[in-house]
């Protein structure tokens, strides 16, 4: 198996974000689309509390980090490429659901690491 390029790592952030965008919908990529997806559902959350948004960030976390796998840990560039992908897709993520509790939870992460 050959390790994931910068640019298929862009794809499926991207298409992890396409994901979140339609939340409880099915998500129906172009059959020319290679690019890993994984349907983020929430519809069964209450955003509203605290337990509701940490739920859905930890789902959109397990998402990020089944799009942006690198397969081969030993090549560096694909390694740097897969955290790159895995950011942005949890800060579009949390962007495109645009709740004011998610992006707190998420700037928590950020600053805890």
């Amino acid at each position: 198996m050959t390790s994931a390029t910068s640019t298929d790592l862009l794809r499926a952030s991207a298409a992890l974000t396409a994901c979140l965008i339609v939340g409880a919908s099915a998500y129906a990529a172009a059959p020319t689309d290679p690019s890993p997806s994984v349907q983020v559902s929430y519809h069964d959350l209450n955003l509203a509390t605290e337990e509701g948004t940490q739920a859905l960030y930890a789902r959109i976390v397990s998402a990020a980090h089944k799009v942006c796998e690198v397969r081969d840990i030993r090549n560096l560039a694909a390694f740097a490429a897969a955290s790159a992908c895995r950011e942005q897709a949890i800060a579009r993520a949390v962007h495109d659901v645009n709740n004011p509790r998610l992006a707190a939870v998420y700037t928590a992460h950020q600053r805890h690491g």
